[in-house]
């Protein structure tokens, strides 16, 4: 074990999850033991202990702060363009799922329906459909509820997707992006007196190259 440093419980917490976030992302939910996050952060068993009083209650931070940044990074204008606003944040969280496959399977297999997780889950999924609902042209109440409800089923159709796309890659990331974001706007078309996104689909079914003179961003980055 490294030499302990010294440092205020505020730190001291950031660090033991960044060490729980790293190897959570590493290894399945089973392979990670405290032994091992102890060790790695350079403390001994009882300080982690005195933070996170199990692997439980440690993944479950772990995971809360990964939502809180993800809602961070997620922001919706309604000065900004709709479709690229969802393709920013499915990218970003795309991208979080990928560097993270272990920790999003963990939550959303090992764990399913664990009443914590599902919360944090829950509350994130809230939060972006609040986020989403306050941007979107909605003429009166009615609207907003009916909104509101596609929304809601839509981001559960996301997680699901998305994990069953982690286990098993049937299309590239690219491609999952922009099913999840067609099949909102396909949703939200015919209760919204204007068309929501007048930018999408970017190219023609079955096409390989985006539509000259909208933009057209791959996720997979390579």
């Amino acid at each position: 074990m490294p030499p302990r440093q010294r440092l205020a419980p505020a730190d001291r917490r950031a660090q033991l999850l960044a060490v729980g976030a790293r190897l959570f992302a590493a290894h399945p939910y089973a392979d990670v033991l405290m032994e091992e996050v102890a060790e790695e952060a350079g403390v001994s068993r009882a300080l982690l202990y005195r933070h996170f009083p199990s692997k439980h209650a440690l993944f479950a931070a772990v995971y809360q702060q990964a939502a809180d940044q993800l809602l961070a990074g997620t922001r919706f204008d309604p000065a900004d363009s709709l479709t690229e606003q969802l393709v920013q944040g499915m990218d970003l969280h795309l991208e979080y799922f990928v560097a993270n496959r272990n920790a999003v399977l963990a939550a959303n297999r090992v764990l399913a329906g664990d009443p914590v997780i599902q919360t944090i889950m829950t509350n994130e999924l809230d939060a972006l459909r609040a986020r989403l609902l306050a941007v979107l042209p909605l003429a009166d109440e009615s609207t907003r509820e009916a909104v509101s409800g596609v929304l809601k089923s839509w981001l559960v159709f996301v997680r699901v997707l998305c994990v069953d796309w982690l286990t098993h890659e049937t299309c590239t990331r690219t491609q999952l992006r922009d099913v999840c974001v067609g099949a909102v706007l396909g949703a939200l078309r015919p209760l919204l007196a204007q068309d929501p996104a007048p930018d999408w689909p970017r190219q023609e079914p079955g096409a390989g190259a985006p539509t000259p003179g909208l933009p057209h961003r791959d996720a997979q980055g390579a």
